[in-house]
C-alpha cells in the first residue's frame, strides 16, 4: 500500500543480553504475580514493582541521564516492553509516564518542568494518567469543553474528565483543556491547550468507575476552581490538539496493542503442546502476533529516526486489537474451559471479561481507521 511503510528493523546491540537481565528480574518477582494480575498486563498498577523497575534504570530509558535517563534506543526499550507484558508484570504505575507523558515533557517542556518531573517518573515516584475524554462528546474530542482560564498566579480549571485509567491512583495528569474559544465557524480544535494537573489539588474530585469485572481501573475526574500555577502549561498555548495527536504515535504503537493477551496465549501453547490438532489454530495466532510485533518493532525505529508514524501507529493498534480480543475465543474453541488448568482458566475468565476494553482505550476502531484513511488520503 502507498505510503504505508514497516521497514523491518535489526535487533540492536547487545539484544540478548539485555533480554536475558529483563527475564532474570522478573523471574525473582514472578511468585507475585497471580493470574488475574498477568491477566491484566499493563492495567495491573503497583507501586513497589515500578520503583523496582525504576531502579535497573527500565523507566525513561531513552531520555537524557540529565533528566534521569539512560540514553538508550527506543529499540532497548522495546525489548524492556515486550519482555514485561509477556510475563504479565503490573507495569501501570508507570506506564503512562514512561509511554508518553514523559516523553512529552522532555519534547515540549520548560527546563524547570524537566528537571522536576522527568527524574521523578523515572525513579517510580510520579505517576500519570492522561486527561483527554469528557462525558457527552464520545469520540468527539475536539468538543471538549473543560476550560483553564488565565487568572492572576496562574489558572482556574473547570470541566469533567472520564474514562481515565489510573486516575485514583495517579499523582499528576496532563489534560487537554480548552484556553481561548474556538473561532466562531471555525476548526474546534483550534484554542486547546495541554496542562500539569496535580490530582491532589484543592476542587480534584475523582470518582472510581466500576466495571463488570468488579474493577476500579476508569475514573470520572472533575475540577471545580482548580488553581494551576503558572507554569503548568506544556509546550505553547493553543497548540494541545498538535500536541495531543502526535503523543498518541507513542501510545498506539507499543507492544501493549497485542500482547494484553499473551500470557493465556502461552499457557495455551504449555497445555496443547502434545495435542497435533490444536497446532495448526496455534500456529495461525503465533504468526499473526510475529507480524504485529515487526509492526510495532518498525514502528519504534520510526520514532527513533524522530518520524512522526501516525498511520502506521493507528494500523499497528487496529489490527493488535483485533488478535488480542479474538484470543480468549481462540483459546476456549480449542480447550474447553473446565479442562483448562487452574491458573490458565482464570486467566481465560478474566481476559474473556475485559476484551471489550481493549478497542477503546488509546482510540476506538472506528476512530484508528479513520485516520488510517485520512492519512492515506482516502477520506
Amino acid at each position: 500500500m502507498a505510503g504505508l511503510r514497516f521497514d523491518l528493523r535489526d535487533a540492536p546491540d547487545g539484544a540478548a543480553a539485555l533480554r536475558a537481565e529483563v527475564r532474570g528480574f522478573l523471574a525473582e518477582h514472578a511468585e507475585n504475580f497471580t493470574p488475574e494480575i498477568r491477566a491484566r498486563s499493563w492495567m495491573g498498577f503497583d507501586r513497589d514493582f515500578t520503583r523496582a523497575v525504576g531502579a535497573k534504570g527500565w523507566i525513561g530509558m531513552c531520555w537524557p541521564r540529565e533528566f534521569g535517563g539512560a540514553e538508550r534506543s527506543f529499540l532497548e526499550r522495546n525489548i524492556v516492553l515486550e519482555e514485561m507484558l509477556a510475563a504479565g508484570a503490573p507495569v501501570g504505575a508507570h506506564w503512562i509516564g514512561d509511554r508518553q507523558s514523559g516523553p512529552l515533557i522532555l519534547r515540549l517542556g520548560t527546563e524547570d518542568q524537566k528537571r522536576h518531573f522527568l527524574p521523578r517518573i523515572a525513579s517510580g515516584e510520579y505517576a500519570f494518567c492522561i486527561g483527554l475524554s469528557e462525558p457527552d462528546s464520545g469520540s468527539d474530542l475536539a468538543s471538549l469543553r473543560t476550560k483553564a482560564e488565565k487568572v492572576d498566579g496562574g489558572w482556574k480549571l473547570n470541566g469533567r474528565k472520564i474514562w481515565t485509567t489510573f486516575g485514583h491512583l495517579c499523582d499528576w495528569m496532563i489534560a487537554l483543556v480548552r484556553t481561548s474559544p474556538a473561532p466562531e465557524g471555525g476548526a474546534r480544535h483550534i484554542g486547546l491547550s495541554q496542562v500539569l494537573v496535580d490530582l491532589r489539588a484543592p476542587g480534584v474530585s475523582i470518582r472510581p468507575i466500576r466495571d463488570l469485572v468488579g474493577e476500579k481501573g476508569f475514573n470520572e475526574i472533575t475540577f471545580d476552581d482548580v488553581m494551576l500555577p503558572e507554569d503548568a502549561l506544556v509546550g505553547q498555548e493553543g497548540a494541545g490538539w498538535a500536541q495531543a495527536t502526535s503523543e498518541l504515535a507513542f501510545e498506539r504503537s507499543g507492544p501493549d496493542r497485542y500482547l494484553s493477551s499473551h500470557p493465556l496465549l502461552e499457557a495455551a501453547m504449555t497445555t496443547l503442546q502434545q495435542d497435533g490438532a490444536a497446532a495448526p489454530a496455534l500456529g495461525r495466532q503465533v504468526a499473526r502476533l510475529w507480524a504485529l510485533r515487526n509492526m510495532s518493532v518498525a514502528v519504534a525505529g520510526m520514532l527513533e529516526d524522530g518520524q512522526d508514524p501516525v498511520r502506521q501507529a493507528a494500523l499497528v493498534k487496529d489490527l493488535g486489537n483485533d488478535f488480542e480480543q479474538a484470543l480468549p475465543n481462540v483459546v476456549r474453541d480449542l480447550i474447553a474451559t473446565e479442562d483448562m488448568p487452574e491458573d490458565m482458566r482464570r486467566m481465560h475468565a478474566y481476559l474473556t471479561q475485559i476484551v471489550p476494553t481493549f478497542s477503546l482505550r488509546g482510540g476506538t476502531r472506528e476512530i484508528m481507521r479513520g485516520i488510517i484513511a485520512r492519512e492515506l488520503g482516502l477520506r
